[in-house]
C-alpha cells in the first residue's frame, strides 16, 4: 500500500506563504526610511519594539540586538563570568546558543534531557553541576516550556542565575508566567523562522537593573550614550539592531498574540487526528504550562517503526511535507568545535581551563539525548497553515504510519 493523496503545497515560514509580513511592516519601514535615521541610537522603532515587548511580557527591561545568538551572548556577558567558570546547558540546541559561552571564556557543561520533550530537567541539570557552575541555561525547545518549578527551586537553592533561551517560545507560559521572565534573563530570536521575524534579530529581557545595564552596554560596545562623560567601560561588541529591523519587528509584535493562538488551535486539531495512532506520541506539555508550537514535534516508537524518523520523513517528503527527522544531526558536543576544541587558533582556549569531567562526553551519560533524537520527527508549523493543511499533514502521517508498520 502507498500514499495516494495528491501532494499539497504547504505554507513555509521561509517565504511569504508562511509569514504574516504585510502592509503594516511596509508602512513602518517606509516611515523609517523617510525619516533618514536608520540607527537605533537616534531612531524610534527599536525603542518602541523594546518597550512593547517588555510590556507584553510584564518585564522591567527589554533590549533588542542583532540576532538570537547575540541575545544569548548579551545574557552570558552580563553575568561577568571568570574564565573557566561553568555554564550548564543543553546539547540539543543551535550552536549560536553555545558559542557565546566559549567567547566569554566559560565552559559549556552539557546536561542530559528528557527523551520525551528533549528539554533539560532539574534532575539532569543537577547531575551536571559542580563547584565551578556559575549559571544554568534552559532552552524551551519547539515552544514547549521546561518544567520550571523544579528548575527554579534548584537554582534558588544554589544561588545560580537562570538564562532562559526562548528563541522558539514566544508567549509560552509556565504557571501563568511567560517564559523569559521566570529566570534571571530571557533571550529571544527574531530569525526568519521564528514566531516573530526581522530576518535576523534578538531580544533580551530581565527584571534585574544591574544586569539590564550590562546588557544594554554590551550591545553598544560598553558605551553609554546617555552618560555625561561616557567611556568604553568593558570589553564589548556592537550588537545593535537597525531601525529597519525594528520597524518590521514592531509590526510583527502587533500580530504575535493572534499568531500564537492560531498555532495552538492548529496543534489541537493535529492532536485529535494523531492521538490514537499506535506508535506515535504527541508533544508533551507540562501540566502547568502552555506550549506555543514553533514546530510540532512527534515521537515515533522504535518498536512500531524500526526505520525511525528518517524513513518516516522520506515517505512524507513524497507528499511535499518537509519534516526534520531527529531535529539536529548530532548533539552539540559531537560537533567539531566542541569535540575537537576548535576555538582560538590552536590554543583550544578556554577548554584548557576545563575540568576533565566537564569535557567528557561519553554517550552513556546522555541516554535521554540519544533516545530523544532517535525518535523525534519535527513537522513544519506556522500560523499561515489552514485547517485543510493540518488535516492533509495528519492524513499523510497516518497513512505513512500504516505503511511502515506493515512494512516492518
Amino acid at each position: 500500500m502507498s500514499i495516494t493523496m495528491a501532494p499539497r503545497r504547504i505554507p513555509s515560514d521561509q517565504e511569504a506563504s508562511g509569514r504574516t509580513l504585510g502592509e503594516r511592516e511596509i508602512a513602518y519601514v517606509s516611515e523609517a526610511i523617510n525619516s533618514g535615521t536608520l540607527t537605533s541610537t537616534k531612531g524610534r522603532f527599536v525603542r518602541a519594539l523594546e518597550r512593547t515587548f517588555a510590556d507584553m511580557l510584564g518585564a522591567k527591561h527589554a533590549y533588542a540586538c542583532s540576532s538570537g545568538s547575540a541575545a544569548v551572548h548579551c545574557a552570558i556577558a552580563a553575568l561577568d563570568l571568570e574564565p573557566g567558570d561553568e555554564v550548564v546547558t543543553t546539547p540539543i540546541t543551535d550552536m549560536g546558543a553555545i558559542a557565546p559561552i566559549l567567547y566569554q571564556g566559560a565552559i559549556p557543561v552539557f546536561a542530559d534531557v528528557d527523551a520525551r520533550t528533549l528539554n533539560v530537567t532539574a534532575a539532569t541539570i543537577e547531575a551536571a553541576l559542580s563547584e565551578r557552575t556559575k549559571a544554568i541555561v534552559v532552552t524551551h525547545l519547539f515552544g514547549i516550556p521546561c518544567e520550571m518549578r523544579a528548575i527554579e527551586a534548584l537554582a534558588q537553592k544554589l544561588g545560580l542565575p537562570i538564562i532562559e533561551d526562548c528563541a522558539q517560545a514566544f508567549l509560552a507560559t509556565h504557571r501563568d508566567r511567560y517564559v523569559g521572565t521566570i529566570g534571571t534573563i530571557g533571550t529571544f530570536s527574531l530569525q526568519q523562522g521564528k514566531h516573530v521575524t526581522t530576518g535576523e534579530g534578538g531580544l533580551v529581557v530581565t527584571n534585574d537593573d544591574t544586569l539590564a545595564r550590562r546588557m544594554y552596554l554590551f550591545i553598544n560596545k560598553a558605551w553609554d550614550y546617555g552618560d555625561a562623560s561616557p567611556d568604553h567601560y568593558f570589553l564589548a561588541l556592537n550588537y545593535r539592531m537597525s531601525e529597519l529591523q525594528g520597524a518590521v519587528g514592531l509590526a510583527q509584535l502587533e500580530k504575535l498574540e493572534r499568531a500564537v493562538e492560531r498555532r495552538i488551535l492548529l496543534a489541537n486539531i493535529m492532536g485529535k487526528w494523531l492521538e490514537s495512532v499506535p506508535g506515535i506520541s504527541l508533544p508533551l506539555i507540562p501540566l502547568e504550562g502552555r506550549g506555543v508550537y514553533w514546530r510540532y514535534a512527534i515521537r515515533l516508537d522504535p518498536a512500531f517503526f524500526p526505520g525511525g524518523p528518517t524513513v518516516f520523513a522520506k515517505r512524507l517528503k513524497d507528499q511535499s511535507i518537509l519534516t526534520a527527522p531527529r531535529y539536529i544531526a548530532r548533539p552539540a558536543f559531537e560537533c567539531a568545535v566542541i569535540r575537537e576544541q576548535r576555538t582560538f587558533g590552536n590554543s583550544r582556549w578556554p577548554f584548557t581551563l576545563a575540568r576533565s569531567e566537564a569535557v567528557h562526553y561519553d554517550r552513556a551519560r546522555y541516554p535521554g539525548v540519544y533516545a530523544g533524537l532517535d525518535q523525534v520527527l519535527v513537522i513544519p508549523w506556522n500560523d499561515k497553515l489552514t485547517i485543510g493543511d493540518v488535516e492533509y499533514i495528519a492524513r499523510s502521517i497516518i497513512a505513512a504510519a500504516r505503511e511502515l508498520r506493515k512494512a516492518s
